[in-house]
């Protein structure tokens, strides 16, 4: 049996609410169901730091055993302007680099994730090995009943039809781009908007985008609902006409399976690691073209065939990711690493 320790200690409490803290999660618990793997606090045969932070120091220098870490991508370099980094984010980012070079291996989330740390980080292709996530088990297609249906829509104020979108507000979301093709659009639908980031409305990100909602008379069609738990927000994909997430960049999109497994058609993008994800399942546009987004949610607005079409295939492409697979992945990379 590996011996494993799993530090999640640089993960903060606002983690626990994205994608880095649904997969730390997600592998541990996925670990412990295995033979394999002991997870333990120390005399470990390697460490695995699940999160890599460009601009905070969550990677020693001195490793005293075998290191693996995950990086779920490298949005904050690929979009310097809109993640200043400062004086002492740049000195850090500098450390972690250098703490990079001694590591055993690098995770990452996908292909597209794979490439960019080749080219942000100059980490050697072959150190680099590619798990994808998965949407957990909670998340399934299901009827809601009237009763549940009512209770949900009271619950939050909504009183019609909507698409909806889920996860953070950072400038890579496009939120922007969700926001103006939905304006122009002609959909008989709200557009609900969730997640705990929305809850901050100190936040810059969350300014611009409530101004960008008043400044284009949606503020009643618009509907910001901030966290809902879990067990809902599966209910709200089950709801949903379809889920809008046309990402400039991701390193996975972990809402899109989300949605998917759900039976609820995805209208996502058509970069980096999104047509890895989303395979065939989803109708996928340039996240840069604001009619493009608008075409897409008329169609799926309007086209009750297409979405059945890809519900289906939405279903099927869910079935492909399990946690269970990317423990047994993530193990074989334990194993690689220690016969070294």
């Amino acid at each position: 049996m590996i011996k494993v320790a799993v530090d999640t200690s640089s993960l903060n409490k606002a983690s626990q609410y994205r994608g880095i803290g649904r997969y730390a999660v997600g592998l541990v618990e996925s670990l412990k169901k295995t033979r394999q793997v002991g997870l333990v606090f120390d005399k470990a045969d390697l460490i695995h730091y699940p999160f890599f932070d460009f601009f905070f120091l969550t990677l020693p220098l001195i490793k005293k055993t075998k290191t693996i870490v995950t990086i779920h991508d490298c949005i904050p370099l690929i979009f310097p302007e809109y993640y200043p980094r400062g004086i002492k984010g740049s000195i850090k980012l500098l450390i972690q680099k250098i703490s990079l070079k001694n590591v055993s291996a690098v995770i990452t989330d996908s292909e597209a994730s794979k490439k960019d740390i080749i080219k942000f980080l100059s980490v050697p292709e072959k150190k680099i090995f590619r798990t994808y996530l998965a949407a957990d088990r909670s998340y399934k297609q299901s009827k809601p009943s009237e009763e549940e249906k009512k209770k949900l829509l009271n619950k939050y104020h909504l009183n019609k039809n909507f698409m909806m979108y889920a996860g953070d507000i950072n400038y890579n979301k496009n939120l922007d781009g969700i926001i103006k093709a939905f304006a122009q659009s002609k959909v008989d639908l709200d557009l609900v908007l969730i997640g705990k980031a929305f809850e901050n409305p100190a936040q810059s990100e969350f300014k611009q985008l409530f101004s960008l909602i008043k400044k284009l008379k949606i503020q009643n069609e618009v509907k910001i609902l901030g966290y809902v738990p879990d067990q809902e927000l599966a209910v709200f994909y089950n709801l949903a006409v379809f889920y809008c997430q046309p990402s400039l960049y991701e390193g996975f999109g972990l809402q899109i399976l989300e949605a998917m497994a759900c039976g609820c058609p995805v209208l996502s993008s058509n970069v980096s690691s999104i047509p890895e994800v989303a395979g065939e399942a989803a109708l996928l546009v340039n996240p840069n073209e604001i009619n493009q987004i608008t075409q897409g949610m008329e169609r799926l607005a309007l086209d009750q065939d297409f979405r059945n079409k890809l519900i289906k295939l939405g279903l099927a492409q869910a079935e492909k990711f399990s946690w269970d697979k990317t423990a047994q992945e993530t193990i074989k990379i334990y194993e690689k690493v220690l016969a070294e």
